[in-house]
């Protein structure tokens, strides 16, 4: 309908009165020109011009559609092409976000950018390797009892089966564990190449830690530079552009980090409480993973869910499983209802089943990474979406500078000389910053481009 009635507005250029009317400013020009026939009588328009401007107009946003669709599928492409290489850079940026709010007041406190990124990254690899300290031996002590128990239950399994309502006869039972027996065999040296070829890789790993390690510092260190920097390099024009729109990324990545790692604890205090009240083995290491496990959305805590239920069925038995499952369901239903809506309704604005496709999508494509990165990069895109929303909805009239907003301090783009620290942006996206609060419209192009 819209382009019709450009197409109309273009078209409605009949003489009257031996006068041309003179086009409209409103009108766009950047389509196709369609010829006015003089004959007509003013205010009409003859059909076929329509209907031809119309298919013209929209075989143009065939074509820049067909461009965009192109740009993206070579992003995506390049994209997993170097997601090994990319894959360092990103967790660093997610370390940053958590880790630059104490780096913040160290450094307001007078203590120097260096020393101040150094000592929050020691902190924190100290609490890291503390829990790993704790957890290990626990898993290593249980490990061997755990095999024994679930060799029994394998046996209970069996004898279940054999009883009502599925009595099943001991020869198919023992046919079907021959034959997965006989299958894992055949793969028993596909399963060992994997194994070495895992241990080979423990040098990349170490090698990817460093790295990581390393830019989280200089993001710590010098991560206030970057939009200044930016803007110079741009100009005032795009670069402001460019700084808010990082600055709402920023704020959206943080927020989404920290209300995840609180729905995350939560899980992790109550299910490993109920574990430990139920004495199943390993408690404190399922809670450990019901934590790690809950920066995945939905599916992370399905997947540590059913580890926990599958230990406490080898463990205790059916009873205690049921009971794991419950406690489970219970839990996600709390996480889910109360404490994600509460936490994250502000940090990403996101409905569930953009959530559940994001993972799905980022999880087939680029396996855990994929899916552990997936709603943050989706978010961050909706941010970009929404800011386009307004710069169009100012262009438009629907609503006035005095209604846009601005994550972007004025220190951030223009620091002033001497600070001890930076400004963190931590204004959440929809509120007015007090320190920028605009007096003016943003700096967007006044004809739209082809």
């Amino acid at each position: 309908m819209g382009v019709v009635c450009a197409t109309a507005r273009r078209v409605r250029r009949a003489t009257i009165g031996g006068v041309t009317t003179p086009p409209s400013p409103h009108d766009d020009t950047s389509g196709p020109t369609v010829v006015p026939v003089a004959d007509e009588a003013p205010g009409t328009v003859d059909r076929t011009d329509v209907i031809a401007a119309a298919v013209k107009e929209l075989a143009w946003w065939c074509v820049r559609l067909l461009v965009i669709g192109i740009t993206a599928f070579a992003a995506w492409w390049g994209l997993g092409l170097m997601g090994q290489a990319l894959l360092p850079l990103a967790l660093a940026l997610i370390i940053s976000t958590v880790l630059i709010t104490p780096t913040a007041w160290l450094r307001r406190a007078g203590v120097p950018a260096g020393l101040a990124s150094m000592v929050v990254i020691l902190t924190s690899f100290s609490i890291a390797g503390s829990v790993v300290f704790f957890v290990a031996p626990d898993v290593v002590r249980q490990s061997h009892t755990l095999y024994y128990q679930a060799v029994q239950g394998i046996q209970q399994l069996e004898l279940w089966l054999q009883g009502p309502p599925l009595n099943a006869r001991a020869e198919d039972l023992e046919r079907w564990f021959s034959d997965g027996a006989a299958w894992l065999q055949q793969r028993m040296g596909l399963i060992a190449g994997q194994v070495f070829a895992g241990l080979g890789m423990a040098g990349s790993v170490i090698v990817n830690l460093m790295v990581i390690t390393v830019l989280t510092f200089f993001f710590l260190k010098d991560g206030s530079r970057f939009l200044p920097w930016l803007t110079h390099v741009t100009g005032h024009k795009a670069g402001r552009h460019l700084a808010e729109v990082l600055t709402r990324c920023w704020n959206t990545l943080s927020g989404f980090i920290r209300a995840q790692a609180l729905v995350s604890l939560v899980d992790a205090v109550f299910i490993g409480a109920g574990l430990v009240m139920l004495g199943i083995p390993m408690a404190l290491a399922l809670a450990t993973l019901t934590f790690i496990a809950g920066f995945v959305p939905i599916v992370g805590a399905v997947v540590a869910g059913l580890v926990a239920v599958l230990v406490a069925f080898v463990s205790h038995g059916m009873t205690h499983a049921i009971i794991v499952t419950v406690l489970v369901i219970v839990v996600q239903q709390l996480e889910g209802n109360v404490l994600s809506p509460l936490l994250q309704s502000r940090a990403m604005n996101l409905h569930p089943v953009i959530v559940l496709l994001s993972v799905t999508v980022g999880g087939a494509q680029f396996g855990i990474p994929g899916a552990f990165f997936a709603v943050p990069v989706a978010a961050m895109i909706a941010v970009i979406i929404r800011y386009l929303g307004e710069l169009i909805d100012w262009k438009t009239g629907e609503i006035n500078a005095e209604d846009l907003y601005r994550a972007t301090h004025p220190d951030d783009i223009h620091p002033k000389t001497g600070g001890t620290a930076p400004t963190t942006p931590t204004t959440p996206p929809g509120t007015h910053h007090p320190a920028a609060k605009p007096t003016q419209a943003p700096e967007v192009p006044t004809q739209p481009r082809d």
